[in-house]
C-alpha cells in the first residue's frame, strides 16, 4: 500500500517539481540512482514499468526506499491499465503515471487515495481526466509538441495542473 496519500504526494511534487523517470532491471543500479537523487533533494521518483519482471524490481525498491529514503514517494510510470495500477499500488506505489488517459485507472487510484497522472495531449483529454479526479496531467509526448502547448492550454484552463514531464536518461 502507498506510504503517502495523494495530497502528500502532490505537496512533494510541488515542493521540488522535478520527478526523475528511470528504469533498470538491476535493483542495485536503481538503488544507487534513487539514493543519489534523494540526497540531491528529490522527493518523488518515477520507476517505469518497461522491462520483464519490472514489478518484481519495483517491489524490492519499494521496501528499500521505505528504509533508506523515508521521505521519498516512489511511483510507477508507463501504466496503461487498471490491473497493472492495482498491482503496483499493492507493491507500494505512491503515484501512478501513464502515457495515456484511462478512466479505469483513475477509479482504482481514487479508491485508494493514490495520485494518477495520465498523459494527455488535448484540452478534451485533460478535461475528462479532471472530471474523474486526476489532480494533474502531463502533456505527452511533451518533447514533440513543446512548451507553447502548455502555455496555450493554461490560458483557458488556469486551474489546471499541467506539466510537461519529460524523461531524461540518467
Amino acid at each position: 500500500m502507498a506510504k503517502f496519500d495523494k495530497f502528500q504526494v502532490m505537496a512533494k511534487i510541488a515542493e521540488a517539481p522535478m520527478v526523475p523517470v528511470f528504469y533498470n532491471k538491476d535493483v542495485e543500479v536503481c538503488e544507487n540512482v534513487i539514493k543519489a537523487c534523494y540526497e540531491g533533494g528529490v522527493r518523488a521518483f518515477e520507476f517505469t514499468n518497461r522491462g520483464d519482471f519490472a514489478h518484481e524490481v519495483f517491489g524490492e525498491l519499494s521496501k528499500w526506499v521505505n528504509k533508506e529514503c523515508p521521505e521519498l514517494a516512489l511511483g510507477i510510470g508507463s501504466v496503461v491499465d487498471a490491473p497493472t495500477a492495482s498491482l503496483y499500488i499493492q507493491l507500494g506505489a505512491n503515484f501512478v503515471v501513464g502515457p495515456l488517459f484511462n478512466p479505469d485507472i483513475a477509479v482504482v487510484c481514487n479508491r485508494r487515495c493514490v495520485t494518477y497522472c495520465p498523459g494527455c495531449l488535448t484540452p478534451s483529454e485533460i478535461g475528462k481526466a479532471q472530471e474523474v479526479g486526476c489532480d494533474f496531467t502531463k502533456v505527452f509526448p511533451g518533447d514533440v509538441v513543446g512548451p507553447n502547448l502548455i502555455k496555450g492550454l493554461m490560458a483557458p484552463m488556469p486551474w489546471s495542473k499541467i506539466h510537461g514531464l519529460e524523461a531524461v536518461p540518467l
